[in-house]
């Protein structure tokens, strides 16, 4: 891996550990903090287009492998 997918991968680690659903039930969650079963419920649903439906994809992922950990030196704390 080169430094720059490495720096490209942290980057979208850092967004995705801080992104927010914009609508619906979990309006203004982070996407980490939605629970599983909505991520199997919008799945057979079919997931959004564009970078939304990319990053509930993805976070389906890691919450079916119990991963969330790996997200959470990358959330961003509230002050």
């Amino acid at each position: 891996m080169t430094d720059g997918n490495y720096l490209s991968n942290e980057r979208i680690l850092i967004e995705l550990a801080n992104y927010r659903m914009p609508y619906g039930r979990f309006a203004n969650k982070l996407l980490l903090e939605i629970p599983e079963e909505y991520y199997i419920w919008y799945r057979n649903k079919g997931f959004p287009k564009g970078k939304l439906g990319e990053f509930m994809s993805m976070m389906l992922e890691i919450k079916t492998n119990g991963l969330e950990r790996i997200l959470l030196p990358f959330k961003k704390s509230k002050f």
